[in-house]
């Protein structure tokens, strides 16, 4: 579908019992496979962000403009090739993986 130009709305983990240990671990590992696939960096956090905040009416959500809520997830987009396995077992390699580095709740710094 991508190779066609019809690109997710929005992108979410799906996490749960079946998937936690894999395929889909976590949010930033979808998004790398997405990114894999061919979406840029802004495409995909557009869609775990402001995309996502819009689809579920949370306008004051997914964004860091004044007055939002200030809640940000930091990642570092680390060079590397990494393979990427889907519900099916078919893997693809992307060239970068993304790595957690903290996260920020209403202004304040967490690690």
């Amino acid at each position: 579908m991508l190779a066609a130009g019809f690109l997710p709305d929005v992108i979410s983990s799906d996490v749960h019992v079946l998937s936690i240990k894999g395929p889909a671990f976590d949010l930033l590992q979808t998004l790398a496979k997405f990114h894999a696939l061919g979406m840029s960096l802004r495409q995909v956090v557009a869609c775990a962000s402001v995309n996502a905040a819009r689809a579920i009416r949370r306008p004051e959500l997914g964004s860091l403009k004044v007055g939002a809520l200030g809640d940000a997830s930091v990642f570092e987009v680390i060079d590397e090739p990494t393979p990427y396995t889907d519900v099916t077992g078919e893997v693809i390699t992307g060239e970068k993986r993304f790595a957690a580095r903290g996260l920020v709740l209403d202004g304040a710094w967490w690690r």
